[in-house]
This record gives C-alpha cells, sequence and structure tokens, in this order.
C-alpha cells in the first residue's frame, strides 16, 4: 500500500473539513421519525446529502430502499446502513424529545443514534472523500439505505434477487463500539397452537381449555437449553417463549384456541431444520396441536411484499478473510492497534448477505451495541466523524488481499 501517509492525513483533512456537515447530516436523520419502516422520508434526506456529495447515480428498488452508487469497477463493495428504527413508547420518562435528542459530553442521546443512523453520515461523506481522493479505482461501491428493524435480511434479498446488485463484499454499519464484528447468531421463529373446545366459565368442566394444553410445552421449552450447541465464539444456542395469543368468545368461557410465539437463537452448527424436529416432538402425533414457522410478509411503505419464512440463518466471516483483516488493517492504520474482531449478540442483515447468499460481511459502525433499542441509545459525536475515516480508507486497504 503506497503512499498510505499521505493517503490517511488527506482523509483526515478532509473528514475535518467536513465535521459540522456530518454531525448536522445526522442530527437531521434523527429528526425525521422512521419506525415502522417508514424510511421514506428520511431516505429523501439521505439521497439529497448523496446528490450532494457527488454520488454518480442515486436510485430506489422496488421495495422502497435508496441506493447510493459511485464507480463502475468490476469489484463491489456495498456499506449497509438501515435508516429505520424501532418505535419510541419508552420514552415517555426521559426529559428530552427522542428526534432532537439532547448532547451530554459529546454524547448525542437520541432514537436511532447508535441503531443505526450514527453509521450512515460516515458511510455516505466516507466513500464520496474516497471517490474524490481517487480511492476507488476498480470499485463499484454503494450505500444501501434500507428497512431492518421489522424482518431484518428481506431489503437485502430483493436488492440482490430482484434487482441484480451483488456485492462481492459488505460492511454492516450496526453498532461495534468503533470495533470489527464478524458474526451473529441466527435465529428462527415457530408458532405452535392448540385447539380446544368452548364452553363457559361456568361449566368449565364441559370445554377443552387450550392455554392449559400449552403449559407443558411451555414448561418443556424453559428447561431446553442443556441440549443445546455452545460455539467458543457465538456463545450457546437460546430459546424463548416471547408471546401468546388467545381465542376465545367472551373472558367468561373457556379458549377454544392458544399460540404460542418461540424465539430460537441459533449457534455455530445448529439448523433450523434440526430444531423444528426438536420441536415437533415435543407435539408428537397429537392432532390437536400443530406448529410452523410464520410467514413476513407485511408490505413495505409502498405497499410491495416480499413473503419470508422467519428464517435468519447464523453467519461467521472467518478471521483471517481478507474483508476481515482489511478491516483490522484500516483501524490500526488510523489509530493504532484495534482489538480482536467480536459479534454482535443480536440480529443484523448479514443473516441474507452472508448466511444466505455466501457474500464476506465485515461489521463496523460507531455506538455501543448494548445501547440498542433502549433510552439509552447514543453515539460519541466524535467517534461519527472518526467512522468516516474508516469507511473512506478501507476499499483502499482492501486492495492488497
Amino acid at each position: 500500500m503506497t503512499n498510505i501517509p499521505t493517503i490517511i492525513a488527506q482523509i483526515r483533512e478532509r473528514v475535518e473539513a467536513q465535521r459540522d456537515d456530518i454531525i448536522a447530516f445526522l442530527r437531521e436523520l434523527i429528526a425525521i421519525p422512521s419506525y415502522d419502516s417508514q424510511i421514506l422520508e428520511v431516505g429523501q434526506r439521505a439521497e439529497r446529502e448523496m446528490r450532494k456529495l457527488g454520488f454518480d447515480d442515486v436510485w430506489w428498488d422496488r421495495m422502497g430502499n435508496v441506493v447510493g452508487v459511485i464507480g463502475n469497477g468490476e469489484k463491489k463493495l456495498l456499506y449497509d446502513g438501515h435508516l429505520d428504527t424501532v418505535g419510541v413508547d419508552d420514552y415517555g420518562d426521559v426529559d428530552f424529545d427522542p428526534f432532537t435528542g439532547k448532547v451530554e459530553d459529546g454524547v448525542l442521546f437520541a432514537r436511532g443514534a447508535c441503531d443505526e443512523k450514527g453509521s450512515v453520515p460516515g458511510m455516505i461523506y466516507g466513500l464520496a472523500i474516497a471517490k474524490d481522493l481517487g480511492l476507488l479505482e476498480g470499485y463499484t461501491t454503494y450505500y444501501y439505505g434500507n428497512m431492518e428493524e421489522w424482518n431484518e435480511g428481506s431489503a437485502q434479498q430483493v436488492l440482490c434477487e430482484l434487482e441484480g446488485v451483488k456485492p462481492d463484499f459488505v460492511v454492516i454499519g450496526e453498532p461495534t463500539d468503533m470495533r470489527v464484528y464478524r458474526g451473529q447468531k441466527g435465529r428462527v421463529e415457530f408458532e405452535i397452537t392448540a385447539k380446544g373446545q368452548s364452553a363457559h366459565g361456568a361449566s368449565n368442566h364441559l370445554g377443552d381449555n387450550a392455554i392449559y394444553k400449552l403449559v407443558p410445552i411451555i414448561e418443556a421449552i424453559r428447561t431446553m437449553e442443556t441440549q443445546f450447541k455452545d460455539d467458543a465464539f457465538l456463545g450457546k444456542g437460546t430459546i424463548t417463549v416471547t408471546d401468546m395469543t388467545v381465542k376465545t368468545v367472551s373472558v367468561n368461557a373457556v379458549p377454544h384456541e392458544a399460540t404460542i410465539y418461540v424465539d430460537r437463537r441459533l449457534t455455530h452448527g445448529e439448523t433450523w431444520e434440526v430444531e423444528l424436529e426438536r420441536m415437533q416432538s415435543l407435539i408428537g402425533d397429537r392432532t390437536d396441536m400443530s406448529i410452523h414457522v410464520p410467514v413476513y410478509d407485511v408490505p413495505s411503505y409502498n405497499r410491495f411484499a416480499f413473503p419470508l419464512e422467519k428464517i435468519y440463518p447464523t453467519w461467521v466471516t472467518d478471521v483471517e478473510h481478507p474483508l476481515i483483516q482489511a478491516g483490522l488493517k484500516t483501524g490500526e492504520l488510523l489509530w493504532g492497534a484495534m482489538d480482536a474482531p467480536h459479534k454482535w449478540d443480536f440480529s443484523t442483515n448479514g443473516v441474507y448477505w452472508a448466511g444466505k447468499a455466501g457474500i464476506p460481511c465485515v461489521g463496523f459502525g460507531p455506538g455501543n451495541d448494548q445501547n440498542a433499542h433502549t433510552t439509552r441509545d447514543q453515539v460519541k459525536l466524535d467517534d461519527v466523524v472518526r467512522a468516516t475515516e474508516w469507511f473512506a480508507l478501507l476499499p483502499k486497504s482492501l486492495e492488497q488481499y
């Protein structure tokens, strides 16, 4: 890698000159509510910034996600930064507006600050800087602003399989606290439904309570984790009953149907097919109970539906893979020694990129993932700016591998 000190000095000069713009852009993204996958307005704001910074093209996929493009090289590098957030119902007891946010000691507290709007300015400005400095030769690069919170990976499947954008490498901007991440557990969801017989509550002996049928199933699930695999990197698989719905003609009647929802987190070496068989064995051959993997088929804000079973594969990028090594090298060149690559405890869009499509992924972004989906959602503004350096330099680092 020739002239790297000069390149780094140029990147830092550009980033510092645009520091106020980067932070202002983040604040404006956060100020636009984008929960429940409603990303049109925030996507339009990102589009305006990309056009201002000289992206070669900006377009929208059929699902309603925004795509910025720089370059037309053979190698394809995509920065995946979802623009939606979870809701704000839990902010009732805090002393600030979650969309205006507040800054204390250089830390911005706001909905989406770390998950994941904090990465978006760095990705967009980083690619623009890399273009201006001639660091994208041989690349086609993308910023993909998408919907993730309600069904991770579905937007990516649309982009890749319906729009034909198939990157060679993907950077996931979920919060990593400025570390390199390289994997996550997968998951599969199950619905177990029991059928019963309605009767008046005063004559409950004439009915067949569907809820009671599920009690031994719930108890078996509660003690099931001892059977699961434990991976040295990803940790142990888990299982949780997360919800129950009941059908009854009245609150004074015996329920005639009940369904429990099960979240099964899959570590390395576990598959959803085996886990479905395990769950089926709890039920046996009885005809009054059934299990299935639910389908996510909720239309996006523009009414595009893309039904998918709620199966999210485990993925891990090998620590020696060129993308992981380039990510580490980028951090080392910019800031010195980097911590060993880590993992997310939650699920990301890597379930499609790496888990289904086999495309290598690396994770990098400002913010601590433990603050995601909480009223502690926060990001250090200095890290938002510094992350821009990493996003700008990564393509150059990747050249040597």
